[in-house]
């Protein structure tokens, strides 16, 4: 016996005792999950450093900032050297992506996210195997040749391919390859960012537009997290990404500031979004070339840029550690998050294949850097720290473009290991979330559960179970309550005059003991000389199992569905009467008005 058949052996009779989302299970394939997608980002991780190093280092003669660069490291803007290779790198690393994702795995193209949230609710969470090698290799390429693009999308479906792959290995059901999927994002991302609890939360929270979240997934996606995070750390060491200053909220005051910042980043982040999809619908989708150039087309769009403002290229982590330093003057912070909205939007929206949260945190940061400056030199006395809205503004930003509040403060949190903003950070998190409203960076992103094919099933019962059948049920129509006596040239004549699918024989006590579907009927409507000779006796099979009026309708809907029938019967009680019918129709439009109301239910008002 294989490892692989001993393991579903294992699990079929764990399944059978206590099912595959108990604790000691998940520790298990958690740990599995986590301990390859640290692996995966590391070797990610390493590529991009590769090629940048080859790249801009020793091909360009430049050295372009890193988030691991000490206050007084010398960062060359690319004039000294080879400046004019900058109008070439980008768009050669997107001529090769382009091919790479076109010729194997066209869902690669773009930020990846939405791809694994697509996955999720409406693929049964099945991700293609090759899409994690092809994502990583093409993202690679467009950020190692310094496309404006992160690193979150790739993990993420580094991570989450192989949590698919490991679930159909173990012919697991769908709900656990779900999971194993949601714990994949959680150890991608948690090891990538250096950011455990944010990962997992980011991994759960990131599926819903609307204050929702995957509960079941976040114990898997902590545990995959957790070992994510061990396995990279190991590599290339432990502790925060930035080097910041220790900061603390002390000062009530300021946080008239931090909600006037608040509304600005919200509306720069619906600037971004409506930016980003602009530019990838309305232009590179529009141009007259084969998919596959188009990466290569936005590379040298990019490549312009950077030519006149050096700083777009690449995840710009480097350019935030500066900001930190508090070593970018005012001018370039303040036409930073613009510029980076475009580099970015040509970037992934051409089909560069690269996340979307570092341009985010660059772009909130440097708006914050920018507010804080502005701010200090307005309110000298206030004694306000411009690296304070930096930090405040990488949460924010990305709270409200990509509906993650929770998961966004937490992550920067950790990414720049200080906890002693949380209360601003929540509140330009909360307001930015609020304003942004139905905006999302991440358009297969479902309202909420209800609205989720992967919990459509789980609703639609547990609504109708809260319900009984006599709110539902009707009276029988007119005739089609039939005596078991009557001929069938009579029940032939009556099925003409009605729409009824379905004819209940009842006694003289209407009491049920047979029924006749109107198909039935029909098969042996043209035998004209029985007409006279049979009876609805003779037609009738047994009654379904009728529901009584105080069962729930999921009882009545599972009734209607065993039996093939539009419509049962309602009886009362041990005396087997009808009272009433409950039809299929009817308990659509009963779930539809339950839901709209639950749903208005949980929409907050003000």
């Amino acid at each position: 016996m294989t490892l692989i058949e001993r393991l579903q052996d294992y699990l079929r009779t764990v399944r059978s005792v206590t099912g595959i989302a108990r604790i000691g299970n998940w520790l298990f394939f958690g740990a599995i999950i986590g301990t390859v997608s640290g692996i995966g980002a590391i070797a990610f991780t390493a590529a991009i450093d590769f090629l940048r190093e080859f790249l801009y280092e020793t091909t360009a003669g430049v050295s372009l900032p890193t988030e691991t660069i000490e206050r007084t490291t010398m960062v060359f803007t690319g004039t000294e050297q080879r400046h004019w290779l900058f109008l070439l790198l980008p768009a050669l690393g997107g001529l090769a992506a382009g091919w790479l994702v076109f010729r194997f795995a066209p869902e690669a193209e773009g930020h990846g996210t939405d791809e694994v949230i697509r996955a999720y609710h409406h693929d049964r969470a099945r991700i293609r195997r090759r899409v994690p090698f092809v994502k990583a290799l093409a993202s690679a390429m467009t950020i190692g040749s310094g496309g404006s693009a992160g690193r979150e999308g790739p993990v993420a479906q580094i991570g989450a391919g192989f949590g698919a792959f490991l679930a159909d290995l173990l012919r697991l059901p769908e709900k656990d390859r779900r999971l194993m999927v949601l714990a994949g994002i959680g150890g991608g991302i948690g090891s990538m960012f250096r950011a455990p609890l944010g990962g997992a939360l980011f991994a759960t929270e990131v599926l819903y537009r609307e204050q929702d979240f995957e509960y079941e997934g976040l114990l898997p996606a902590i545990i995959s997290a957790i070992v994510g995070y061990s396995v990279y750390s190991l590599w290339y060491g432990w502790g925060a990404i930035f080097t910041t200053p220790r900061l603390v909220f002390h000062q009530p005051l300021h946080l008239l500031l931090y909600l006037l910042f608040g509304i600005l980043a919200a509306g720069l982040g619906i600037v971004y979004v409506r930016v980003f999809y602009g530019m990838r619908d309305r232009f590179f989708r529009r141009l007259k070339v084969p998919r596959h150039y188009r990466p290569a087309i936005g590379g040298l769009l990019l490549g312009i840029m950077a030519y006149a403002f050096p700083p777009v290229l690449g995840t710009g982590y480097g350019w935030i550690q500066l900001a930190l330093y508090g070593e970018i003057a005012l001018a370039s912070l303040i036409v930073f998050p613009f510029l980076k909205i475009i580099a970015t939007s040509i970037t992934v929206g051409s089909g560069g294949s690269g996340g979307v949260f570092a341009p985010s945190l660059v772009i909130g940061g440097m708006l914050g850097g920018a507010f804080g400056t502005g701010c200090t030199i307005l309110l000298p006395d206030w004694q306000l720290e411009p690296a304070a809205f930096i930090m405040v503004g990488m949460a924010g930003f990305f709270a409200g473009i990509a509906k993650v509040p929770i998961a966004s403060l937490i992550m920067v949190a950790e990414m720049t290991g200080s906890y002693g903003l949380l209360v601003p950070t929540m509140l330009v998190a909360a307001v930015s979330v609020l304003i942004t409203g139905r905006t999302t960076i991440y358009e297969m992103q479902v309202a909420n559960r209800a609205e989720s094919p992967a919990h459509r099933g789980e609703f639609i019962l547990s609504i109708l179970e809260k319900m009984r059948v006599r709110s539902c049920m009707i009276p029988p129509e007119e005739h089609q309550l039939i005596r078991q006596d009557m001929l069938l040239k009579d029940l032939i004549a009556l099925a003409t005059r009605t729409s009824l699918h379905s004819f209940f024989l009842v006694d003289e006590a209407r009491r049920l003991i047979g029924v006749i579907a109107l198909d039935d009927l029909r098969r042996i409507m043209l035998e004209v000389h029985l007409g006279p000779i049979l009876v609805a006796k003779d037609l009738a099979v047994p009654p379904p199992p009728g529901v009584s009026p105080d069962d729930s309708l999921s009882v009545a809907l599972q009734s209607l569905v065993q039996n093939g029938l539009d419509e049962i019967p309602v009886l009362e009680g041990r005396s087997g009467r009808i009272a009433g019918l409950v039809r299929k129709k009817d308990l659509v439009v009963v779930y539809t008005q339950a839901l709209a109301e639950e749903q208005e239910r949980k929409v907050p008002t003000f």
